[in-house]
């Protein structure tokens, strides 16, 4: 395989990469509207539609092994960025298992009224797939300062999350005929928080490729580490 074909090669990986974020963007989105709206019929649309994302990750990682395979001896750069894509492809994989995460916690409410309004869980996912869709952009420009910026609005998304569990536990106290509700939505927002918690990861692969250095970003310095 020739540099041209190589290059050629990465930039056809990073389409696929982008395809496959869109989906999972539009699952995650599409998923917390089904809930919302109890929408049962779109939930299961969007459970099933998870092996659509599954097989176009299988299809990623056999083009990067058989690149990796192919292209002897590569060098360092090219590894990391083949090698990059796989993990990223991996983090995108399991954030379409958050959205089906989602789905599945639509159709099990089903038609029971919501014991509090579905408002802070949209936003949530806002924030979390406007990090994503930025994030991979960043990794297939290799923005740095894009990827190193993006984990602070992680906050938001963690802001979010202990406000809806605020409210869920107190509801719980007040009725705690609501608990299996209650805890059906923290698992929902839980999966939209670990899906913020998993850009970051992205970001340090964007770093990793375009520096060669592997770090955690650190989103806060004042973080109790008795939690």
């Amino acid at each position: 395989m020739t540099r041209e074909m190589l290059d050629r090669k990465i930039r056809q990986l990073h389409d696929e990469i982008l395809v496959l974020d869109s989906l999972v963007e539009q699952a995650a989105l599409d998923a917390i509207q089904a809930l919302k709206r109890q929408d049962l019929e779109a939930a299961q649309k969007i459970y099933h539609n998870d092996r659509v994302i599954n097989a176009r990750r299988f299809e990623l990682e056999n083009d990067c092994m058989i690149t990796i395979a192919t292209q002897q001896p590569i060098m360092a750069t090219d590894l990391r960025q083949v090698a990059s894509i796989l993990e990223v492809v991996g983090e995108l994989e399991r954030m379409g298992d958050y959205a089906k995460g989602i789905a599945r916690i639509c159709l099990r409410i089903g038609k029971q009224p919501h014991i509090k309004p579905i408002v802070d869980l949209p936003r949530m996912a806002e924030i979390a797939v406007g990090m994503l869709h930025r994030a991979v952009a960043a990794f297939v420009s290799l923005d740095v300062n894009e990827a190193q910026a993006i984990p602070q609005d992680d906050d938001q998304v963690d802001e979010l999350y202990q406000r809806i569990y605020r409210e869920l536990i107190h509801i719980i106290r007040e009725n705690p005929e609501t608990i299996d509700q209650a805890n059906l939505l923290m698992w929902a927002a839980h999966n939209l928080e670990r899906m913020a918690d998993r850009v970051t990861n992205i970001c340090e692969r964007t770093i990793y490729v375009a520096t060669g250095q592997m770090k955690e970003i650190d989103v806060t310095d004042d973080e109790d580490l008795s939690q």
